[in-house]
């Protein structure tokens, strides 16, 4: 504690002391990282174009992606429609954030067989997204890896590449760019 000098004195001393304390209690918490706004970058209406990698070949789809947020910026729900030669697809992403971990869950679901997917899980660093899970493929468990990454303030990139090999290599089955409209 501060040397108080006197009454009067030691009295302003202490009502500056708590002013400061309660001063920097407030302030501190602005500078702690909450990722909760992390996805805030991607709200909105975005031209979509995705490539996928089906059976050896890739595909090619044009679209839109509406993104809004729920929960206050807790979640954000995404929505994707496109068409192209192979056909209409249509898919839903359920993002949300843990406090806690600081870490986003994405939660994904494809209209064409109405079931939700393993969440992949991570967060944003130095402003680039990088999400994990394990899933079957053909009969084995592979580590899937999905890459989100602001390339400007229009154009967002995601990547989604599988391991069969713990992580050692990865194969590319998943590009989509978005371009706001």
């Amino acid at each position: 504690m501060w040397p108080l000098p006197d009454d009067h004195c030691g009295a302003q001393i202490r009502v500056m002391r708590t002013l400061i304390l309660s001063l920097l209690l407030i302030a501190v918490p602005a500078f702690a990282r909450d990722g909760q706004r992390d996805f805030d970058f991607h709200l909105g209406t975005w031209k979509t174009h995705v490539r996928r990698l089906s059976k050896g070949a890739w595909v090619e789809m044009d679209g839109v992606t509406t993104v809004r947020k729920v929960w206050n910026g807790k979640a954000n729900l995404v929505e994707l429609v496109a068409d192209g030669p192979s056909g209409h697809f249509e898919g839903l992403s359920l993002r949300l954030y843990n406090p806690e971990t600081q870490q986003w869950s994405l939660n994904y679901a494809n209209a064409g067989d109405g079931t939700l997917s393993v969440p992949t899980i991570g967060q944003f660093k130095d402003g680039r997204g990088e999400f994990y899970d394990q899933e079957p493929l053909g009969g084995r468990a592979v580590f899937i890896r999905f890459v989100i990454t602001p390339v400007d303030a229009n154009t967002v990139r995601f990547e989604q590449a599988y391991s069969e090999d713990g992580g050692k290599t990865w194969t590319l089955n998943w590009i989509a760019t978005d371009t706001r409209m």
